[in-house]
């Protein structure tokens, strides 16, 4: 099992940045794919970016393409995920999550959650 508790939300002027991370308990890190999910007020819940188990591959939503990355230090148990370009409609509380073998963009696949951070961006 694995916790998961996520830092670095806050709020931001549109066009600014932050970088979210998640720290995860436990020594089988480096084993779960881990993902970055979205929810804003009176929306469901969606992807924003996955990356494998080791990094070298990730996958991202197309409303963030391009102005998101997610990240991995596996020595220090931790995803992050760096945001630039921010926008309005990125306002949402941010959540990570740990997949027991891979990437995934499917929310049902993933077994752990954090309780997720605040992010809110002004225009």
């Amino acid at each position: 099992q694995v916790q998961l508790v996520e830092s670095g939300g806050g709020l931001v002027q549109a066009g600014g940045s932050l970088r979210l991370s998640c720290a995860a308990s436990g020594r089988t890190f480096s084993t779960y794919g881990m993902g970055w999910f979205r929810q804003a007020p009176g929306k469901e819940r969606e992807f924003v970016a996955t990356i494998t188990r080791t990094g070298p591959t990730t996958y991202y939503a197309d409303s963030v393409k391009g102005r998101f990355t997610i990240s991995r230090d596996n020595a220090k148990n931790t995803v992050y995920l760096q945001m630039n370009s921010l926008k309005p409609e990125d306002t949402a509380v941010y959540y990570c999550a740990a997949h027991l073998w891979g990437a995934s963009m499917n929310e049902k696949q993933y077994a752990y959650w954090g309780q997720g951070t605040q992010v809110t961006v002004s225009s």
